[in-house]
């Protein structure tokens, strides 16, 4: 196996083995064998190329290209399936990319007026089989440029090396104990740091067999019967609603959930079914995944657990000075480690903007650590951090808060503007179908007695829906 697969991509990190049925997905068993020789292949074909869009749909074709291209030194660009005409042309036009590696798009006619760059296609054959030696390219050569959700803007294109990616998945390995006897678990999609780069090249790196379930329903994760499971939020609501099927998740070794908060009342009912608290952690795109949960360590609702190995964090107020660590204070988290990322594709400011003159990345979440170093997310600065009456509220407190009422489903806190206030606390309630009526006042005096007075909403709107994004996570700015 070459240099490059045990510095990243791991296919060689099985000691030497090889697998008949490393990754099962779209109804194709690969051994890695099949994955190295049908990527080589593909290296050969794009070894000239700088950049290529893979359009990132949960396939063999899509794992085959991927690895190809790191073979090769070339920078893939994970394209979401379901992107539009316009988000499409946006991250074509930005990102340079030169080629399709595999299908493209079936745009029809939006895409002549969303001025989508035509590209040439490149096949990917999945039994293409090609074994010569690939030279290993530098470790600081850019693996991905993958997109951000563009909450703000349009999105920009995250640089990550080949070492990022390298530390970031082996300080995974530590604190989840990850080992080759794992079989990993999800339903994820493959075109950001969660289903791409943990759930694909994790288990390629560590020698783990992966299952990719197409969509991640409890019963698709019930029937493969893995010891390693990821998903979103929303993923683990459904399981807790389905008792069979997360009973029988409790075989498994790890769950594991990110993306976005996971709901106390859900972490303690997978605890019920499962017999075992869920993994939760901390990421972002431009950072992967910083802090965690350890599989030997303790695992405490509504927080995301310690710095990874080789992470350091510290919180800053408005004013840049330190907030304590004392688990109630809020402060905007920076960190720094070796999985970080090298900038944003062209945007030399809004890099510039990010890091602090002493080096730190400025994640633009807020948190709260206390005096063990376990760290709770509260939400964004941006829309999370509410300034009501003079005081600083976190949404996220409020949400875990009000997720624990009977009567609430989903929640999402926001802070309207307010002429007297400043910004008022509503909070937008999907009420469970089975469950009592959503009462305003006994939601509001639940915060007002758990917490503190001047954290209750000032308003509470029932909503059949919250707004979100392809991972999972609500996207207040709709709501506002």
């Amino acid at each position: 196996m070459s240099a490059l697969l045990r510095s990243l991509n791991p296919l060689a990190v099985a000691r030497g083995d090889d697998v008949s049925d490393a990754v099962r997905i779209d109804g194709h068993t690969l051994s890695r064998s099949d994955i190295l020789g049908a990527a080589t292949a593909v290296a050969a074909r794009v070894s000239r190329a700088e950049r290529v869009a893979v359009l990132a749909t949960p396939t063999a074709t899509t794992i085959v290209a991927v690895v190809g291209c790191l073979l090769a030194g070339v920078t893939v660009v994970p394209v979401p399936p379901d992107s539009g005409p316009a988000e499409l042309a946006h991250i074509l036009k930005d990102s340079g990319a030169q080629a399709w590696l595999g299908p493209g798009p079936d745009t029809g006619d939006a895409a002549t007026g969303a001025q989508v760059p035509e590209l040439p296609v490149l096949p990917v054959r999945l039994h293409a089989r090609d074994w010569h030696h690939v030279p290993e390219p530098s470790p600081k050569k850019i693996a991905f440029v993958l997109y951000t959700s563009g909450t703000t803007g349009a999105p920009k294109g995250v640089l990550l090396s080949r070492q990022a990616i390298a530390a970031g998945l082996d300080a995974l390995v530590r604190a989840w104990d990850w080992t080759e006897r794992d079989t990993l678990v999800h339903g994820l999609p493959l075109f950001h740091v969660h289903g791409l780069i943990l759930g694909v090249l994790g288990p390629l790196r560590v020698g783990s067999r992966l299952i990719h379930t197409g969509k991640p329903t409890p019963q698709a994760y019930a029937e493969a019967a893995g010891t390693l499971y990821f998903g979103v939020p929303t993923v683990w609501s459904r399981v807790v609603e389905d008792e069979e099927s997360a009973r029988a998740l409790g075989r498994a070794r790890l769950l594991v959930s990110g993306s976005a908060p996971l709901p106390v009342p859900v972490f303690e009912k997978l605890r019920e079914l499962t017999g075992q608290a869920p993994i939760e952690r901390y990421g972002m795109s431009e950072t992967m995944l910083t802090v965690s949960t350890r599989a030997d360590g303790e695992r405490r609702p509504g927080w995301v657990g310690v710095p990874v190995a080789g992470v350091q964090t510290r919180l800053r107020d408005e004013h840049g000075a330190d907030v304590p660590h004392d688990g109630e204070s809020i402060g905007v988290l920076q960190v720094r480690g070796p999985m970080l990322f090298d900038g944003y594709l062209g945007r030399p400011e809004a890099t510039a903007a990010s890091w602090t003159e002493d080096g730190w990345f400025v994640t633009g979440d807020v948190a709260v650590i206390d005096a063990e170093g376990f760290h709770r997310i509260v939400g964004r600065e941006s829309t999370d951090l509410i300034k009501t009456g003079g005081f600083r509220v976190g949404a996220g407190e409020i949400e875990t808060v009000l997720l624990g009422h009977r009567s609430v489903r989903e929640v999402a806190v926001a802070g309207l503007e307010d002429d007297d206030l400043g910004q008022r606390i509503v909070a937008f309630v999907v009420p469970h179908v089975d469950g009592p009526e959503v009462v305003e006042e006994e939601l509001i005096t639940l915060v007002a007695q758990q917490l503190s007075i001047h954290k209750r909403p000032r308003e509470v709107r029932v909503v059949e829906s919250l707004p979100r994004n392809a991972m999972g996570k609500v996207q207040k700015k709709l709501l506002q």
